[in-house]
C-alpha cells in the first residue's frame, strides 16, 4: 500500500466519490480507502483527494501529487517530505 522513493512515499488510493463526507475510511483490497464528498466531475474529486491527504499527513497541496489513475478510482498518489512510517501512523 505505501512505497518508499528518494525523499517521498507513493500510496496506491482507491476513492469513492460523492460520499457523504470526506475523509479516510481503512483499507480495501492493498489500497487505501478514501471517501470523497465531490463528484468526478472536472477534476474535483482529484482535487478534494488531495486536499484530504495533505491535511491528514501534515504536508502542503504542492508535495502531493497524482501519479496514475486521474481517471479511475484506483489511483497512485506520490507525497513528497513524508516517510512511510510516519505516513502510516497518521493514516491510521
Amino acid at each position: 500500500m505505501i512505497h518508499s522513493e528518494a525523499g517521498a512515499i507513493v500510496i496506491d488510493v482507491r476513492v469513492i466519490p460523492r460520499a457523504g463526507k470526506s475523509g479516510i475510511a481503512g483499507t480495501r483490497g492493498g489500497a487505501l480507502l478514501v471517501r470523497l464528498h465531490a463528484a468526478p466531475v472536472e477534476g474535483g474529486a482529484n482535487q478534494e483527494l488531495i486536499d484530504v491527504l495533505a491535511n491528514v499527513l501534515g504536508v502542503p497541496r504542492r508535495a502531493v501529487t497524482i501519479v496514475s489513475g486521474e481517471r479511475s478510482r484506483q489511483k497512485r498518489v506520490r507525497i513528497a517530505g513524508v516517510d512511510a512510517a510516519t505516513a502510516e501512523s497518521r493514516l491510521r
